[in-house]
């Protein structure tokens, strides 16, 4: 259903307060202790977001603006329906075998009744969809995150989480298909549909964070943070940074858990997700 003008208005101006009082307090940081490298993770985020600028963003403004939405939403979904092969086996190597049967469902649902995974039938059966990598499973099982790393093209990512990325990039079954030219033709269009779904995101993000780089990292990492623990990072977010409760921690925790109770998360324009922590251990 679609709101009425005055409320839509209304959410724009609320969100833009909170991403500039995010903005503002992440301007503050200096000398991280997540980020040893920053000098260089600088380096390569400049980089990153001049390829952007010139390139991947003005194609996904037209992408967007052109493709019809229900095209838009098909391309998410028959990539999405790809993933949650994934997403299910990392489920199952952490131990929840509830969560990995539930994304294997989704897939044969989605599959077969979905055509291809074009039409997302699991979600409107009630078979919530995951987000999990390889990542996610070794800080699910105590893996420190190690320094926040900022990868050529790739974008935000730790340590922990870039090791496990050529497992992840061999789980992908996308990276199987032939002829080549089909499945490089698909790969862009993913990157495209992908930093499509957060243009306005990233557009209100870059007229109200006053570091950019900062705002960035800072939101990454606890963003990830929340999706290694499942939400559950208030309490051990703290443990894990060994420090004091602070209302931006504390804050960054329940945003987490409200995002795990609505769809699945937008992939950041930078494309791979990583870790966040330094002794995490596994919930149970």
């Amino acid at each position: 259903m679609t709101l009425p003008k005055p409320n839509r208005a209304l959410n724009w101006r609320v969100s833009a307060a909170a991403l500039v009082a995010i903005a503002t307090l992440s301007g503050c940081a200096t000398n991280h202790p997540r980020d040893p490298l920053e000098p260089f993770n600088r380096t390569v985020f400049k980089f990153n977001d001049a390829i952007d600028q010139a390139a991947l963003k003005p194609v996904a403004s037209a992408y967007k603006k052109v493709m019809p939405s229900f095209v838009q939403t098909g391309v998410n979904n028959f990539f999405g329906n790809l993933s949650d092969v994934w997403t299910g086996a990392n489920n199952l190597m952490q131990g929840k075998g509830e969560q990995g049967m539930s994304d294997w469902t989704r897939v044969a649902l989605n599959s077969t009744f979905g055509i291809g995974g074009l039409f997302d039938i699991a979600s409107e059966a009630g078979l919530k969809k995951h987000n999990e990598d390889f990542g996610q499973t070794l800080g699910y099982w105590g893996v420190p995150s190690g320094p926040y790393l900022m990868l050529p093209l790739l974008g935000p990512s730790t340590v922990r989480d870039t090791s496990g990325l050529p497992v992840d990039m061999a789980a992908n079954g996308w990276s199987y298909v032939d002829p080549t030219s089909t499945r490089t033709i698909g790969t862009a269009l993913r990157v495209i549909d992908g930093r499509a779904s957060i243009l306005d995101a990233s557009n209100l993000m870059e007229e109200a964070a006053l570091d950019r780089y900062e705002f960035i990292r800072d939101g990454f990492l606890q963003r990830r943070q929340g999706q290694v623990f499942d939400g559950e990072s208030s309490r051990k977010a703290l443990k894990e940074a060994n420090a004091e409760p602070s209302a931006k921690s504390i804050s960054a925790a329940y945003a987490d858990d409200a995002s795990d109770t609505a769809s699945p998360s937008a992939p950041a324009a930078d494309a791979p997700a990583a870790p966040a922590v330094s002794s995490e251990t596994p919930s149970k």
